[in-house]
């Protein structure tokens, strides 16, 4: 039994005499020092859904709140909707809402009118090539809309 546990010992302390043998050399400087230029695939998911409302404001101007949205909002709709790599939107529907049926056709309508969306992020993609995404509509009394991504505080008196 003494035998056996020498034998491991000895083995051990070659494989550590081994070790201490080697050396790690960094990479050059010049290459570390090299930072790549970003590309829309370093892009963030906030960043992302950023570039979404922007297109849904671009192609809805009429209907795009400016200023701060009223304190007690018409309606919120919290639509679902998944794109596609190129930016297709392969489905859309309500999630949430207050059931105002005017907002719920507005928001999926302005939606589809800002389709083709800006490419996602690759990253961010599912095993299918997609991205389910969520966003809400926040609705003032004249129907004009905010996202909420990109929405303006709203007012804390009511007027």
């Amino acid at each position: 039994m003494y035998a056996p546990r020498s034998g491991w010992l000895a083995v051990a302390l070659i494989g550590v005499i081994m070790m201490s043998a080697c050396t790690i050399t960094p990479p050059p400087g010049g290459v570390a020092a090299r930072t790549p230029a970003p590309a829309v695939s370093a892009q963030t998911l906030d960043e992302y859904k950023a570039r979404i409302a922007q297109r849904i404001f671009e192609r809805n101007p009429s209907l795009v709140l400016k200023g701060t949205p009223q304190a007690m909002l018409r309606s919120f709709v919290l639509v679902s909707f998944t794109v596609d790599r190129g930016g297709r939107l392969v489905e859309s529907s309500v999630y949430r809402t207050n059931g105002d049926d005017e907002a719920e056709a507005t928001a999926l309508a302005s939606l589809r009118r800002a389709a083709p969306l800006p490419a996602p992020p690759a990253r961010l993609l599912d095993g299918h090539g997609q991205l389910e995404l969520f966003e809400g509509w926040m609705f003032n009394d004249n129907g004009q809309f905010q996202l909420q991504t990109s929405h303006s505080p709203q007012a804390t008196t009511i007027d």
